[in-house]
Formats: C-alpha cells, sequence, structure tokens
C-alpha cells in the first residue's frame, strides 16, 4: 500500500504492508500501514529523490525538526554531521536558502555522495508540513514518534526576534513547527531555596503586682 502527503513544492511517499491483525479504526477505514519498505521525498526542483526505509525516514524527520527548531528560534545548536548511508542534515545558507546534505544508502547505487539540495524556506516549510502530515495519520506506522529537545539558550547569537522570523510563515503550518516553537518558548526552570518561614515574636508575659492592695472592708 501507498500513502502520499503532498505539498505544492514537496511530495512525501511511503510504501509498505499492511497489519491484518491491527483494530480497525471506525473514523478511518484505511489499512495501517505498520512495516514500511520504501521511501521517497521529492522536492520541486531538485534533480535528486531522496528515499530509502525506515532509517531514512527516522533521520529525514529528525533533521528537519531539528533543523526548523533551531531556524524559528535563531539558536544555533551546532552538531557534528554523520558521514553514513541514510543520514540527513541540514544547513543555513542564508534566510532564504538552506542546503539539505543526504548520504544515500549503498543499495541505491547513487555515485554522488553526499546530495546536496539547495531548497528555499517555502520549500523547507512545505517539508516540514508534509513530514507534520505524516505524523498526524494516525493509520501510517503509529509506532514511529518524534523526539524533541529543547535548544540551549547559551547558543544564542542571533538579534533578530522570533516573532520577526516566524510571522511570514506561520499562517497554515503543523504542529511540528509549533512544537519545534513552544519548545524554546518554554522558560527554564528554576530551582529556588525554600525560604525559612519567620518565627512568631512571643507576647510578653503580664507583670503581676508586688504588693497588691487590699479589697476595701
Amino acid at each position: 500500500m501507498r500513502r502520499h502527503y503532498s505539498l505544492p513544492n514537496c511530495t512525501l511517499i511511503l510504501d509498505g504492508f499492511g497489519d491484518d491483525f491491527a483494530p480497525a479504526n471506525p473514523g478511518d477505514s484505511r489499512p495501517l500501514l505498520s512495516i514500511l519498505t520504501n521511501v521517497e521525498c521529492r522536492l520541486v526542483g531538485a534533480n535528486k529523490v531522496l528515499q530509502g526505509g525506515r532509517v531514512f525516514l527516522e533521520n529525514l524527520v529528525q533533521a528537519v525538526s531539528q533543523y526548523a527548531q533551531e531556524f524559528l528560534s535563531g539558536v544555533r545548536h551546532p552538531q557534528d554531521p554523520v558521514h553514513e548511508p541514510d543520514h540527513v542534515y541540514l544547513e543555513k545558507i542564508d534566510q532564504n536558502l538552506h542546503r539539505l546534505v543526504w548520504y544515500p544508502s549503498t543499495d541505491l547505487n547513487i555515485p554522488e555522495s553526499p546530495v546536496n539540495i539547495e531548497i528555499s524556506t517555502v520549500q523547507l516549510f512545505d517539508l516540514i508540513e508534509a513530514i507534520d502530515q505524516f505524523f498526524a495519520d494516525t493509520r501510517t506506522l503509529p509506532d514511529l514518534t518524534l523526539k524533541l529537545q529543547p535548544v540551549s539558550r547559551r547558543y544564542h547569537k542571533v538579534n533578530e526576534s522570533v516573532a520577526s522570523r516566524t510571522v511570514p510563515f506561520l499562517a497554515g503550518l503543523g504542529s511540528l513547527v509549533a512544537c519545534a516553537l513552544l519548545f524554546y518558548l518554554l522558560p527554564v526552570p528554576q530551582v529556588r531555596k525554600p525560604e525559612n518561614p519567620p518565627i512568631p515574636a512571643a507576647s510578653p508575659s503580664p507583670t503581676l503586682p508586688t504588693n497588691p492592695v487590699p479589697p476595701p472592708r
């Protein structure tokens, strides 16, 4: 079976098999795709089709979500790229241009490795939205989850505000972008020592007269 997640500048295609013993979903009659055999990511204008299996898909969604988090927040978290088959990473060229680097599997017999594809910011957000559509599809690989981690603010070197960076692109974007931005905006919890409660002052004891006056007769 095949699943398409299509945007104007990006199409994500997943092929695989179903599970005959999976419980049915009353709101979605499609069979459950639980075994992935092939993934294709087609970007408009690119002369190469990104493809692979489950490892490639996991690396693709992790790289794209992490880069979206960094791009939206303006906080760069340097990481060494992994030069191994099926790995993907993105890097910024300028504000409106990005480089996607893909190391294809040796099974694909692609002589050019790594494959470098330049994409615009519009293409980047279509890629993000295609991945978001995939995660929203409960009938496709429900066991695959995305793990986002907050980016440390010690890498903050950008003066441009988050609002000015994100406003042109927020309309129509899915939860992947929202989660990426949310992780940046969450404040770092601060641990405070408990304050010592004030000790109430003792009330002065009443002073008894030393020579009591006898009652009148």
